[in-house]
């Protein structure tokens, strides 16, 4: 076996051996320094040429969590997003400022009542296995999102779609039931991934294992679920949309997402250069700043919002009162200062920074400041006081000091008279108890911090219109506001009903927004890697990535 084969397979070696050979290579350097080269060269050589941690050319990208499919219809969690971004592609494409682009689709025209969107796909796109992607493959994909069986988990993005024609191999058209303002938006999205038809072999198993096919940069070659997934460039692969000056396969050989769920074990990995980016501990960021050997980037406009919603199934949530009480109790400016400092802000919005309708200072007029005073007056009017305070639960996630932040809010509330108990769990665990919290009429009331990412408004029709995403708070009022928000496609006259729409949930409590951004938007990048970049609503690109010393 030569140099180079012992290389690519030093990656593979468990890291009790890997120490071993660490040892191994101190210990010939020491017997070097005594005795001639050529008498130690053949006894050692076997075993030092295994030495590197990974491929030459190949990133190791960190994540605190595991992708869990590679079907978009089954999850929605950031792991799994930012991995099918790599394997597949989109008709349109949401740059680094956040606008929609033309990408697989080369443009695009819309009838005058906005029922009827027509797509013009680019000729010779190609799937990962060789096919030919045409409409028929467009198509394939809606009929996969849309299956009354099993839709997708996040069909409500679509809109109205009520059918998806192929007139020729390169022409799509969506017909809508109503306007949908949002439509354009969700086809630079991932969960509106173009699936290859060749995907329908693989039955149930599609989207695990390496049961994916895609025209994405990236395609699967390996997936030890619960450590790591193997991805190497597709050889098919045209960029047409993406923030990225390559407009062929990626330039690296491959690109490891490994699972390593503590922080310090990224961090630990990043300065042994056995991962070349990872999030790194909130604690540690001014030594990556500070450190000869990486660098810190941070994404933007990421569309995260950090906000507290609350169970109004039963008392007090139920009452606007106990909500405002909550409100104007915290405040959330000291607490982001102390445990975020600069790498977070103050979110006075209802929807995240970079999306449309996100203006700080017209959410400042309608946003309810800090005021203990006022809190505790309200308190006093619901029957809480000093000797009765008012017993809730507050839930969260963990990570990214959200228990932390957590545990400054929790102090704040009892200065008024709040004793919130915090409790944290997985944020599958979570979505799961807000919604059964919402649907309990009896027992000890809760609230929770919650976070949503999205690149549109329409986020807030899929959080509250009735029934809700999760069976919360619901009004006909509030429905209708949602719609015309929705269905009015005018940009001037939509963003009016979408101040009207957070007006009405922040003014009320029913949603508290407090910071953003919050999870995975630090990235720590061993010097080694260049052309990484991080485009709107935090979508890395690895398009342009190279490796040097």
């Amino acid at each position: 076996m030569d140099w180079q084969q012992k290389k690519s397979q030093a990656g593979n070696i468990p890291s009790r051996e890997r120490e071993l050979i660490k040892r191994g290579t101190t210990m010939v350097r020491r017997i070097q320094r005594r005795y001639p080269l050529p008498l130690v060269a053949a006894a050692f050589m076997g075993l030092v040429a295994v030495a590197p941690a990974h491929a030459a050319g190949s990133v190791v990208w960190a994540l605190g969590g595991d992708p869990d499919s590679l079907d978009p219809n089954k999850t929605t969690t950031w792991e799994s997003w930012v991995a099918f971004n790599q394997v597949y592609d989109t008709l349109l494409y949401l740059n680094r400022d956040g606008a929609v682009v033309p990408n697989m689709a080369k443009s695009w025209d819309v009838s005058a009542d906005g029922l009827t969107y027509t797509f013009h796909l680019n000729e010779g796109i190609k799937c990962s296995d060789g096919s030919a992607l045409t409409s028929a493959d467009v198509k394939y994909s809606m009929d996969h999102y849309f299956d009354p069986k099993s839709p997708a988990v996040m069909k409500a993005g679509f809109g109205p779609v009520s059918k998806v024609d192929t007139p020729d191999p390169l022409t799509v058209t969506f017909q809508l039931k109503t306007p949908f303002a949002a439509f354009l938006s969700f086809m630079g999205e991932g969960f509106a991934s173009i699936l290859c038809a060749g995907n329908e072999k693989f039955g149930s198993n599609f989207g695990s294992g390496t049961s994916a096919i895609g025209s994405g940069p990236f395609m699967v070659k390996e997936w030890v679920k619960g450590d790591h997934m193997t991805l190497v460039p597709n050889p098919h692969y045209v960029n047409y949309g993406r923030s990225a000056e390559n407009k062929g396969p990626p330039k690296i050989d491959q690109l490891i997402l490994r699972r390593m769920p503590e922080a310090q074990s990224r961090l630990a990995a990043l300065k042994t250069n056995e991962v070349q980016i990872a999030a790194p501990p909130m604690e540690d960021v001014d030594a990556v700043k500070s450190s000869p050997d990486m660098k810190l980037l941070t994404a933007e406009k990421t569309g995260q919002t950090i906000f507290f919603e609350f169970a109004i199934s039963r008392p007090p949530f139920n009452d606007e009162r106990a909500r405002k009480a909550v409100a104007y109790a915290i405040d959330p400016d000291a607490a982001i200062d102390l445990v975020f400092g600069d790498l977070s802000k103050r979110e006075k919005c209802a929807i995240g920074p970079g999306v449309f309708g996100n203006d700080q200072d017209w959410c400042s007029t309608v946003s309810i400041p800090h005021d203990p005073d006022k809190a505790k007056a309200l308190l006093k009017e619901l029957g809480y006081g000093p000797d009765k305070p008012l017993e809730v639960t507050m839930m969260t996630w963990p990570d990214d000091n959200r228990e932390k932040i957590a545990q400054v809010f929790q102090n704040q509330l009892q200065e008024v008279g709040i004793n919130a108990s915090l409790e944290t769990m997985d944020i599958g665990t979570l979505n799961a108890r807000v919604k059964q919290e919402n649907e309990n009429k009896t027992g000890k009331s809760t609230f929770d911090m919650m976070g949503w990412s999205w690149y549109n408004p329409d986020i807030l029709y899929n959080l509250w219109h009735s029934p809700g995403a999760y069976a919360g708070y619901q009004s006909k009022e509030l429905d209708e506001l949602l719609e015309q928000s929705r269905t009015t496609l005018d940009p001037a006259a939509r963003l009016e009903v979408v101040k009207k729409v957070q007006t009405y949930l922040i003014s009320k409590a029913i949603q508290v927004p407090l910071y953003s951004p919050s999870w995975n938007w630090l990235y720590a990048v061993r010097n080694e890697v260049s052309g990484f970049s991080i485009d709107a609503f935090d979508r890395p690109v690895f398009n342009d990535v190279t490796i040097g010393k």
